[in-house]
């Protein structure tokens, strides 16, 4: 078997354990889970649904953090291990030229990834209903905001880590005001982060007799990883149950030149609502991934995902286990 060839820097302090013994999965949580617990911040209800990437010597984050008032906010964070996290108690605000654009309303799950010199955060923002935000940071203390990618009403907004056939290229999901019993993956790009175009339909919900766990909606997680294979694409899917909703994620892979085209896309989930602190928090049954770190070296990966909108998870594995796992169990 070809050796499958992973982009990326080299990651060799990236958050690590073992797989368990007698694990026999593609995926598995870490032992001490949550990393992050509801109350981090003196203010916080709840840290959950958020992204991390390297920065300097260590790793740095922006956070969801809801507050005991239950408005979603976005909060800075930096770690020397990505595992114990120094979060700003003050919410992050960005710098903006445009006061119409920039006038805060409410923001949540973001992801952020770095492209060329610039780390770009993108995030659900509350612009007469939610849309995607995006701004770009060089030193993690000054965010510049841009105008919003899409018309409301989206989320998921996830930007490639690398300009596709010379543009910036971005996953989004289009939804609706409430919480949107429907929801597809589309690409879009964009010549300069302002002006987006070339919308492509990439995927929808699978059909419930054939992967449940994805049949009523699904949305980008992390920043999609570049291999040889494709890009390896981590997403999360919903099942409505006669118990509420449940999130769960897969995986898939995407055409390196034509993103929007799925060569490959898992039936079984990788991470579904088992423990205690997945299946009980403010919102029930919910496995959500937002970031991911990977050393290409080793094939090792490090997701992280809201559990129950209320804490933060970390689960393990190798992106040539994933990307296996994915092709033969593919509903493509």
């Amino acid at each position: 078997m070809t050796k499958i060839k992973i982009e990326g820097q080299p990651l060799p302090n990236m958050p690590w354990e073992v797989r368990p013994v007698g694990c026999d999965k593609v995926m598995w949580r870490y032992s001490k889970n949550p990393i992050i617990p509801r109350d981090l911040l003196p203010t916080s209800n709840s840290i959950f649904n958020s992204a991390v990437i390297p920065f300097g010597d260590g790793f740095a984050g922006v956070f969801r953090c809801d507050d005991t008032n239950r408005r979603m906010a976005l909060h800075i964070g930096f770690s020397k291990d990505a595992m114990n996290w120094d979060i700003n108690p003050e919410p992050l605000r960005f710098e903006c030229d445009n006061k119409e654009i920039g006038e805060w309303v409410y923001g949540y799950d973001p992801r952020v990834v770095k492209i060329e010199d610039k780390w770009y955060v993108t995030w659900c923002n509350g612009y007469h209903g939610p849309t995607i935000g995006i701004a770009w940071t060089t030193d993690f203390k000054t965010f510049h905001q841009l105008e919003n990618a899409f018309l409301p009403y989206n989320r998921n907004g996830v930007l490639f880590p690398k300009k596709i056939n010379g543009r910036f290229a971005m996953l989004s999901r289009p939804s609706d005001t409430g919480h949107t019993a429907f929801g597809d993956i589309f690409y879009s790009e964009s010549p300069d982060m302002e002006f987006w175009g070339r919308h492509r339909h990439v995927m929808a919900p699978a059909p419930f007799e054939q992967s449940a766990w994805q049949c009523m909606k699904i949305g980008a997680g992390p920043a999609p990883i570049e291999t040889s294979e494709g890009w390896l694409l981590i997403y999360h899917g919903v099942l409505r149950s006669c118990n509420g909703y449940v999130y769960a994620f897969g995986s898939a892979l995407l055409d390196l030149k034509e993103p929007w085209k799925v060569t490959h896309r898992s039936g079984p989930y990788l991470l579904t609502p088992q423990t205690p602190y997945e299946c009980m928090g403010d919102v029930p049954n919910v496995c959500f991934p937002c970031a991911e770190l990977h050393d290409p070296d080793t094939g090792r990966i490090a997701i992280y995902y809201g559990c129950a909108d209320t804490v933060t998870g970390l689960a393990f594995g190798y992106i040539d286990e994933i990307i296996e796992f994915t092709k033969k169990h593919s509903i493509v």
